[in-house]
């Protein structure tokens, strides 16, 4: 399913995208598990193209700009490009959960983007927050660690025995996280953590949505995603 890929022209939504940008690594991989077709444009952060920009001043990845007949809708959340994906196609039935899963995911992935981002960006750029040491950081993000492992220890996955939407939420940002001391985080007290991330790590759909590209610019030839 994840396999496929082709460059040619197409109308199809665009997505401005940022490699290594955990909200981008999300959006992108919620797309392929939905077999979305898109229009792929990598960005540099540091020279961002003026067609993202008029589309979403903000200036950050991804944004999924959405072809309507004459019109067309811009999507600047990731999380809002996941839901718009699984609205399309969900293939294995990810938003088929029960309520208590569905208010568990939310719980998880709204700590996930707050709290924990937080506490993973102080703790990967010490040296823009110098007012505690560079553990006190990583021990504020462990505690949210902690109830992912509590988690992985009931289900294979975040919310259950299958992957869904939360796993693909929270995943990139974990990742993010062990790899600024990966040594620390393999003899880390959450195994089941560590496990669950090298599944998603190996994954094809992974695999898939970290291939390098180019930088986009408007005479390059569209480089489209297809199922």
């Amino acid at each position: 399913m994840y396999s496929k890929l082709r460059y040619q022209y197409m109308y199809l939504p665009i997505l401005y995208s940022f490699r290594r940008c955990p909200y981008a690594i999300r959006a992108r991989m919620a797309l392929a598990y939905a077999d979305v077709s898109y229009e792929l444009r990598e960005v540099s952060l540091k020279s961002k193209p003026k067609e993202m920009l008029d589309i979403s001043p903000k200036g950050t990845t991804p944004v999924m700009q959405i072809f309507a007949g004459q019109d067309f809708i811009v999507l600047e959340e990731s999380l809002d490009i996941m839901h718009w994906a699984l609205d399309q196609n969900d293939p294995l039935n990810w938003n088929n959960l029960s309520d208590r899963s569905v208010t568990i995911a939310k719980q998880l992935i709204n700590t996930n983007d707050r709290e924990f981002k937080q506490s993973l960006d102080h703790y990967k750029y010490p040296n823009r927050f110098p007012e505690n040491p560079q553990e006190f950081y990583r021990q504020q993000a462990e505690e949210f660690l902690q109830v992912l492992e509590l988690q992985l220890q009931q289900n294979n996955f975040l919310i259950c025995d299958r992957q869904n939407l939360a796993d693909i939420a929270i995943f990139p940002f974990v990742r993010q996280f062990a790899y600024v001391n990966i040594d620390w985080f393999n003899s880390s007290p959450y195994p089941k953590l560590q496990q669950w991330l090298q599944w998603h790590e190996t994954s094809p759909m992974f695999e898939l949505v970290m291939q390098k590209f180019p930088v986009w610019t408007p005479s390059q030839t569209a480089i489209a995603i297809t199922p």
